[in-house]
């Protein structure tokens, strides 16, 4: 059974929209900030950190994209996509296929906690919990 996951761009968030190309350019940034940490460490941590590639099928276009894994043991595929709610409100929906593992599940929650603080939004987690990344009053 699938699950899914979502983060909420709020009033408070440091954007009010986002495009399937901007979450794109965040998995990069991660990518790279990861491959960055094993450099100084001496180790391939970059691999371990993002297993995925970024594909994105051409009906899908600047909808939702997958990440793709090369290691079947371990990782299958995520799906990331971008919609708004009725009120408008922009969010990042975190999707995970019917047969994920385990292994998806965590990278899928470190990846949403990375991007919901590097906007500063609401994230909604697999299991219904609430985390908000943003400054409340």
């Amino acid at each position: 059974m699938q699950e899914n996951a979502y983060i909420k761009l709020v009033p408070a968030s440091k954007q009010q929209t986002i495009s399937i190309d901007e979450v794109k350019d965040l998995f990069h940034y991660y990518k790279d900030i990861t491959s960055k940490t094993g450099s100084q460490l001496g180790w391939q941590y970059g691999e371990s950190a993002f297993p995925y590639t970024i594909e994105e099928k051409s009906h899908a276009k600047g909808q939702w994209f997958y990440l793709n894994s090369n290691d079947k043991m371990r990782f299958k595929y995520i799906m990331v996509g971008v919609d708004n709610e009725a009120g408008s409100i922009p969010y990042i929906q975190v999707t995970l296929p019917e047969g994920f593992t385990h292994g998806d599940k965590g990278k899928a929650n470190e990846f949403c906690k990375f991007l919901a603080k590097h906007l500063d939004a609401e994230l909604h987690l697999f299991n219904g919990r609430i985390m908000y990344y943003y400054k409340r009053k």
